[in-house]
C-alpha cells in the first residue's frame, strides 16, 4: 500500500516536470479534453470508486490548492476534508494494550513461596522484597494471588498500637511515681 502511494506520487511529480516543457496551447487543449471527459463521466457514473492512493493524492492536492479551485475535483469539498481527517487520524492510531501486564508463573510461585516461608510478612513487605529482586508487582496483585492460594492477610502476634502506647504510658507513670 505504501509502496503504491509512493509510486503514484513519483509518477505525478514526473508528470509535472514534463508539463514544464510543453507549450501553453498544448496544455490548454489537454485541459479542455480532460474537462469534457469529466463531464462525460459525471453523466454516466453516479459514484466513482476511489482507491486509497487516489484518496491520498486528492486530499493532499486539496491542501495545496485554494478552495476556489476545488470545483475541479470530482468529489465535494466535504468529502475531501473527510478523507484528509481520516488520513491524519490513521497517522496517530496505534494498538494500545489495556490493563496491567499478566504475572508470569515464576513470579506467582515466588510470591506464594515468600508468603509461606515468612508468615508474618504483609503484602507491602512482599512487594518490597520483590522490588529488591527487580520484580515489580503491586500490593493489590500480591493480595489477589495470596487470597487465591488461601493465604489471607498475615496474623501478627503482639500488642496493637493502642495497647503499646497504653503500656508505655503506664510504664512512664509508674517510673515517675517510683522516683
Amino acid at each position: 500500500m505504501v509502496l503504491f502511494v509512493v509510486y503514484v506520487a513519483v509518477q505525478r511529480v514526473l508528470e509535472v516536470l514534463f508539463l514544464r516543457f510543453r507549450s501553453s496551447a498544448s496544455k490548454d487543449l489537454e485541459i479542455i479534453v480532460l474537462r469534457h471527459l469529466l463531464a462525460v463521466l459525471r453523466r454516466h457514473v453516479r459514484r466513482p470508486a476511489f482507491r486509497a492512493a487516489d484518496r491520498v493524492l486528492l486530499s493532499a492536492a486539496s491542501r495545496l490548492l485554494p478552495r476556489i479551485s476545488w470545483s475541479a475535483f470530482v468529489v465535494t469539498p466535504a468529502t475531501l476534508l473527510r478523507w484528509h481527517r481520516i488520513l491524519i487520524a490513521k497517522r496517530w492510531t496505534y494498538r494500545r494494550s489495556s490493563g496491567r501486564p499478566p504475572i508470569t508463573a515464576d513470579v506467582h510461585r515466588l510470591i506464594v513461596r515468600l508468603a509461606r516461608e515468612n508468615p508474618r510478612w504483609g503484602y507491602q513487605r512482599i512487594v518490597g522484597e520483590l522490588k529488591g529482586l527487580h520484580v515489580v508487582v503491586s500490593a493489590t496483585t500480591v493480595k489477589k494471588i495470596l487470597r487465591a492460594e488461601g493465604l489471607g492477610p498475615t496474623v501478627r502476634g503482639g500488642p496493637s498500637w493502642r495497647e503499646f502506647l497504653r503500656t508505655q504510658a503506664n510504664t512512664i507513670i509508674e517510673y515517675e511515681r517510683a522516683a
